[in-house]
């Protein structure tokens, strides 16, 4: 059975400051298009049956620039709707919230059309994810990429473990890394994390 190859977008404005993005679309920066580029030699290496790619232009120009071709848009892996804190940073958050925890309390209301997800939302977006995920690994030994967001990516990795929505804080994940999900002797298993070109 393949892996599952997890590839956090590049390097954009506001990631490098911090600050929380989701429905935001920024381009990557310049430092991210290097990031994405990069990882081309790794991606090269895996026999890749199925690339899944958020809609968003982070993600999109990251899975161009590492050579991910054709790729399949998935709107469930949006990044986490952040609702009212989009573009906020978490040092900003708890000026005002100093015991404030993404992963337990969820985000406050935003704009019309971004109310924010909770914790246990995202966890459902992800399930549908791996459902796709799965079903492509049942049908072939080649390997399944996800271009993505860390967020998302990392609720992902806790479900996939079988853990709760929650414990994706647990798997802190840099821009322009590749991670892969695998199993040891049938149970779920992360078989590298955070793995940057040498």
């Amino acid at each position: 059975m393949g892996d599952v190859i997890l590839i956090r977008h590049g390097a954009t404005e506001w990631s490098r400051d911090g600050r929380h993005t989701s429905y935001t679309d920024l381009p990557l920066l310049p430092q991210g298009e290097e990031q994405a580029r990069a990882l081309a030699p790794m991606l090269a290496r895996h026999d890749i049956g199925l690339t899944l790619c958020s809609p968003l232009e982070r993600a999109r120009s990251t899975a161009k620039l590492a050579g991910l071709d054709p790729v399949r848009i998935e709107p469930d892996l949006h990044e986490w709707d952040y609702g009212g804190y989009e573009g906020v940073t978490t040092v900003d958050i708890h000026r005002t919230r100093p015991d404030w925890n993404l992963w337990t309390d969820g985000v406050t209301p935003g704009p019309e059309g971004h109310p924010g997800e909770t914790p246990e939302q995202i966890g459902a977006r992800a399930d549908r994810v791996l459902a796709t995920v799965h079903a492509a690994l049942r049908e072939s030994e080649r390997d399944v990429v996800l271009v993505a967001h860390a967020h998302i990516l990392r609720v992902l990795t806790a479900r996939y473990l079988g853990l709760p929505p929650s414990a994706g804080a647990l798997f802190l994940l840099a821009t322009g890394t590749m991670s892969r999900l695998g199993a040891e002797h049938g149970q779920a298993a992360v078989a590298a994390w955070n793995e940057r070109p040498r």
